[in-house]
């Protein structure tokens, strides 16, 4: 339902973002070439979309606009997200930056954006203008939370300026879970949904976010590479505040003091002492 309208959307790009956007999608290689090995996205904000017209009554269709602007603001995330990350690979291919450079990677994250807008404010209907508002809150929490993730990095470990994990969880909630919340809210408002009914499944959506990102940050340490398309251990390599790490260090205990110290050491993590990192993590509770 929602793969035309979303390749309309991106083949209406300058030819050159156009194709970047392309190879972030998973549709092409670099060149714009066909590339049968490439992944795509699972396209869950897009099926939340679709879920949240269908969840107040409507017809699904109805939300494809929504749809597309929220997968398009998801890539234009991204897109930014592993150059402000350093993070060189995205679903096992190289990032955009990495295979096209960093200016036209973040050049293509502006286009999908000014595109995302687009799209709702062209949509059919009677509910265009409350959509564009709905999309603008999103990127503003979205913006807000990507701020704090990256002012986390400069706090200290322990003591009166440390993160703790009930600050780790605002902060997801708006980076990862405004765009879920945001996707299913979408369909509602498109659907024609009472304000009240927008909210809670805006809320559902954040909620579900959260999870997301816990689940991310888990499989950041713990997962397998080949699954997830991305090293392990690069977070705690970068000394990341991430919830495992916050959730270990919050715990106390020997393990945590350790893990403290081991973070807080301005030596490089290098493989071994991100797998010890990791190993503490675990010890002080942090997995679980």
């Amino acid at each position: 339902m929602v793969r035309p309208a979303l390749v309309d959307a991106v083949s209406g790009l300058h030819p050159w973002t156009g194709e970047m956007a392309a190879y972030a999608l998973g549709w092409a290689d670099p060149g714009g070439g066909p590339d049968p090995g490439a992944t795509e996205g699972k396209g869950v904000r897009q099926a939340l979309a679709v879920l949240g017209a269908e969840a107040v009554g409507a017809d699904g269709a109805d939300a494809v606009p929504g749809a597309v602007a929220v997968e398009l603001v998801h890539v234009f995330s991204l897109l930014h997200d592993d150059i402000m990350d350093g993070d060189a690979l995205r679903r096992q291919r190289p990032a955009v930056w990495k295979a096209y450079g960093t200016g036209p990677a973040v050049l293509t994250g502006d286009a999908l954006l000014a595109q995302a807008v687009t799209t709702l404010a062209e949509a059919p209907g009677p509910y265009s203008a409350a959509a564009v508002r709905c999309l603008c809150r999103t990127l503003n929490a979205l913006v807000a939370g990507q701020a704090e993730d990256l002012r986390f990095e400069d706090r200290s470990w322990h003591g009166p300026g440390a993160v703790g994990p009930e600050q780790y969880r605002s902060m997801a909630e708006r980076k990862t879970g405004a765009l879920l919340g945001c996707a299913l809210a979408l369909g509602a408002v498109l659907g024609g949904a009472s304000d009240g009914t927008v909210a809670s499944l805006d809320r559902a959506g954040r909620h579900l976010g959260l999870a997301f990102q816990a689940v991310d940050d888990v499989l950041g340490i713990w997962g397998d590479p080949v699954v997830i398309g991305k090293p392990v251990h690069a977070d705690l390599r970068r000394r990341k505040k991430t919830f495992p790490v916050l959730a270990a260090l919050a715990g106390g205990g020997a393990a945590a003091r350790e893990l403290a110290a081991l973070l807080g050491s301005p030596r490089p993590l290098d493989g071994e002492g991100a797998a010890r990192a990791a190993a503490l993590v675990e010890d002080a509770g942090g997995r679980t």
